[in-house]
């Protein structure tokens, strides 16, 4: 006779179970150790009695020598405890394992959620933040997200999307006029309305193609409002001076605006910007690879002159 244990996933509604785990769970007697285990009172609608005792292992698995014993959701250490008693026994019974649940990708999240309710309930520094006082954070994470694309980090990319996530389930935990559902919902109605060769009935076969619909669509939802509407003015000089260009150029302002803005140095770092535009070259990154290149040739020369 086997034992069989029945897991089950906290992020998904407790009463959804598979086909086999509801099999398994009329199969023979149900014990769980967890008093609170969501999924009780849908067993117990089913007529499916669970008892709630304190784990025995070598109990467990000798009972399920004789006839079908169904556990529900044992702990990483039960398992082992479980394996050991078997392993004591001279004819061990089988040990089966039926998921009941399984996670749908971005399940995690949930946990995120979870984690962040805690923590702003709990944790003196996390109560007091406020979106200002996040804001920081966010940037500072963004670069670090750059650095690890930059340097092919992709193991550290990871972590540090982590970071800039955190962020974002932050800020909509602070929230009190929307939630992170909100913050989901908004994207995801954008990137339909924005992607209607994949939702709708548009045509797009290149990227090409897709980006101007992109900016089509974005020119039309902005129609009425300003040119420059939603460019933040906090990013950096060259990347804000590069977008305020590019939305001119859009509304066809004249060229001639933008010669000999400012005086003096600016006025030769925003021409230098104007003519990057014209060349297709992003000024930001132009002048990022500029200063890596410098770095790396001190960094270069200091070596050198260290060995001399």
């Amino acid at each position: 006779m086997p034992l069989v244990v029945v897991t089950t996933s906290p992020r998904v509604a407790p009463g959804l179970l598979s086909h086999r785990a509801w099999e398994a769970l009329k199969a023979g007697p149900v014990l769980t150790e967890a008093a609170g285990h969501p999924a009780l009172p849908y067993l117990e609608e089913a007529g499916v009695a669970v008892s709630v005792v304190t784990p025995a292992p070598h109990e467990v698995v000798r009972r399920a020598v004789d006839e079908t014993v169904v556990w529900l959701d044992a702990s990483e250490q039960l398992m082992r405890s479980f394996g050991h008693a078997a392993m004591a026994l001279e004819t061990p019974p089988e040990i089966e394992v039926i998921p009941g649940s399984y996670d749908l990708p971005g399940a995690r999240v949930l946990d995120l959620v979870q984690v962040m309710d805690r923590l702003r309930a709990e944790c003196p520094w996390d109560r007091k933040q406020t979106h200002a006082s996040l804001v920081p954070y966010l940037i500072e994470e963004a670069y670090e997200v750059q650095h690890s694309v930059e340097i092919g980090d992709y193991e550290a990319l990871r972590e540090e999307l982590g970071d800039v996530l955190l962020q974002v389930a932050f800020h909509a935990r602070v929230a009190e006029s929307f939630d992170i559902d909100d913050v989901a919902a908004g994207i995801v109605e954008k990137l339909i309305r924005r992607h209607p060769h994949v939702f709708g009935e548009v045509t797009a076969e290149t990227a090409d193609e897709v980006n101007a619909n992109w900016e089509a669509i974005k020119a039309a939802e902005r129609a009425d409002k300003g040119v420059f509407e939603g460019v933040p003015t906090g990013q950096p000089a060259l990347s804000l001076a590069a977008q305020l260009i590019k939305r001119a150029e859009r509304v066809g302002a004249p060229e001639a605006l933008a010669h000999a803005v400012g005086q003096g140095v600016a006025r030769e770092l925003f021409d230098l910007v104007r003519r990057a535009r014209e060349a297709g070259l992003d000024p930001e990154a132009e002048l990022r690879a500029a200063a890596l290149s410098y770095r790396d040739r001190v960094l270069a020369w200091e070596s050198r002159s260290g060995t001399e």
